[in-house]
């Protein structure tokens, strides 16, 4: 039997379960391109559920206490005091989220010798030292696509409201005012405008598909170019690198993961590159961003925005100064995890479970690292030899 080790983020403050403002959520039947939704052999929550906080459990108590499983789950997970560390020795399996990561950095796999498989509930695994991973046989897995069309929603909501100036404009009226002269004089219109993307591949080009709309001129940067028939369809121009794409455009829109080519990619002089009052949305990971270069950016106006959901470190201090710089409009690390999405990456960890305690292969789209290397999933998005060290890099 195994002991699975289970990091959340914690409940409502007004408590478990909410009161849901909707009575179910759509039924989907394939991600976009014909990938199949998560096929556990069945689930014991009710999509929709609040699934993602401690009391939620990712719906996976029965089934797993069912089997003689031991099931911790915490919050608790900074700190060589916290839950978590106190229960790392002896886990078997560890299930995080990239909303609020249980970071296992190479120094924490060395102190858990029974661990044998590490599942990302949702996308993104940078929280896993993979190269330790690797050197320990350790297998990891997410839930591909789970939550992409979630991030790329919350990126194209997060462009508007920096472009529109929505954000100071409902706190005029949310404190009493209408100060029409002051809700427009930073709102510009996003028809025209250039827009980039860094990072073509699920989120990125989900995102460039709900652009298009806008009647916007679309860029993008990718490692692997996309097909023409793509380019064709969306307009899309194609850029060799990144620079020469931010000298053409307006908003930016990043969906890169954190690898050493990557890791403060954006410092003052990347930063300078755009246009003068342009609009950076970063729903990828914080330290592709030099911290303090986005500070001064916006104080100094070479960027007229900056928005996104992700930080570093995650939960970021209370005297973080993204909290209170100016013209940003982040929220917490919430995109991919919209009720809907909770729904999916609850199903595809216990998919992933069950294949597990099955003996049975672990679907391809979900392997990170598998048999000692990349594998799946894994091998197209990230790289080894520092792809994440989550003690420094990750976030």
């Amino acid at each position: 039997m195994a002991k699975v080790l289970c990091v959340l983020y914690p409940d409502p403050v007004t408590g478990y379960p909410p009161q849901y403002a909707r009575d179910s959520i759509p039924k989907l039947t394939e991600y976009p391109g014909g990938m199949s939704l998560p096929t556990p052999s069945t689930i014991d929550f009710t999509p929709g559920e609040l699934l993602g906080c401690v009391s939620g459990e990712l719906g996976l108590r029965k089934f797993l206490e069912s089997q003689g499983h031991e099931f911790i789950v915490t919050s608790d997970k900074d700190g060589a005091d916290s839950e978590f560390d106190r229960h790392l020795p002896t886990a078997d399996i560890v299930i995080s989220q990239p909303f609020w990561p249980a970071y296992l950095s190479a120094d924490r796999i060395a102190k858990a010798p029974n661990l044998k498989l590490a599942i990302t509930a949702g996308i993104g695994s940078d929280h896993v030292d993979l190269d330790a991973a690797i050197a320990r046989g350790i297998t990891v897995a997410e839930e591909t696509y789970s939550n992409s069309i979630s991030v790329s929603e919350h990126a194209v909501m997060q462009i508007l409201a920096l472009v529109r100036n929505y954000l100071p404009a409902h706190e005029w009226v949310v404190n009493g005012g209408w100060n029409i002269a002051d809700s427009v004089e930073r709102s510009y219109d996003l028809e025209g405008m250039d827009c980039g993307v860094i990072a073509a591949g699920r989120i990125g080009l989900a995102v460039l598909r709900r652009l298009k709309p806008f009647g916007v001129k679309l860029h993008y940067f990718e490692r692997r170019r996309l097909a023409p028939e793509i380019e064709e369809e969306l307009g899309l121009m194609y850029h060799s690198d990144v620079e020469s794409m931010l000298e053409m455009i307006d908003v930016l829109s990043i969906h890169a993961p954190l690898q050493p080519e990557t890791y403060h990619l954006f410092d003052d002089a990347m930063i300078g590159k755009m246009r003068r009052g342009s609009y950076i949305v970063n729903t990828a990971r914080a330290e592709i961003m030099e911290r303090d270069a986005v500070v001064r950016a916006l104080r100094s106006g070479q960027l007229a925005g900056y928005a996104g959901d992700v930080w570093y470190p995650q939960p970021p201090a209370v005297d973080h100064p993204w909290r209170t710089m100016p013209h940003e409009g982040m929220t917490p690390h919430m995109s991919g995890s919209s009720l809907s999405a909770q729904a999916r990456y609850a199903a595809g960890t216990r998919e992933i479970l069950e294949d597990w305690f099955a003996g049975t292969p672990i679907r391809e789209e979900y392997l990170i690292v598998d048999g000692g290397k990349l594998a799946g999933a894994g091998a197209v998005a990230y790289t080894t030899g520092g792809a994440s060290s989550p003690g420094s890099s990750g976030s």
